[in-house]
Parts: structure tokens; sequence; C-alpha cells
């Protein structure tokens, strides 16, 4: 009994589906889809390759010769200071980290410049 009313929900809720996705194609129909971006089809073309030799030098870590993710020892002590200082590995919000923008700003304009004093400057 259970699983009919299951079935039932998915079949209606699958309708319910399609004419959102009928609504939004038909509000964005106008545009063109975006092209396809290049760095990502670097791993599509390495995932098709047969090779057995093949090694993946695009997205995301290096690789071994058993292609395993090779960590770099400057990534180790990256993370071992992360872990020393109490700090996490959580992505910064929209607007990144106040601190680190401080100081890039500073960095490109100098920390004493009248457009840091008069903060003059955004950043995201």
């Amino acid at each position: 009994m259970l699983s009919k009313s299951l079935k039932a929900m998915r079949v209606a809720n699958a309708g319910v589906n399609k004419q959102a996705m009928r609504s939004f194609s038909s509000i964005w129909g106008f545009m063109e889809p975006a092209p396809a971006d290049p760095i990502l089809g670097i791993n599509d073309a390495f995932k098709k390759d047969p090779n057995p030799k093949k090694q993946l030098l695009g997205v995301g870590a290096y690789r071994d010769d058993d292609n395993k993710p090779y960590i770099l020892e400057c990534v180790r002590k990256a993370e071992e200071l992360i872990l020393a200082k109490g700090m996490d590995h959580e992505y910064a919000g929209i607007d990144g980290i106040a601190s680190f923008k401080e100081k890039a700003i500073g960095l490109c304009y100098g920390a004493d410049s009248e457009i840091m004093k008069s903060k003059r400057v955004a950043s995201c």
C-alpha cells in the first residue's frame, strides 16, 4: 500500500517538474547556452582517452605513477600550520576574509597610502 502511494507521489511530482521546466525554459528560451569550460574539458578528454599511461594534469590534483593524487610537500606543511593554529578548512564566504582583503589592498596600494587611509578601496 505504501509503495503505491509513493509511486503515485513520484508520478504527480514528475508532472509538476515537467511543467516547471517548460515554464523555466520559455522564460530563458532566448538565451544561448554558455560555451563549455575549456579547463573542465581537459578532465572530459582525460576520461575519454583509453591510453593506460595517461596523466591528468588538469583540475584538482597532481598524480603519481599509480594515478593516485600526489600531495606536494608545501601543501603538507600548509596543512600542518593550519592544524597547529587551530584553523579550519572552510571556504570563505562570498565576500572573502576581511583580514586577507585588507592585507591584499595594503600590498597593492601601500599600507600607508592615502587611498587606504581614506578607505576608498573596496574588495571582495
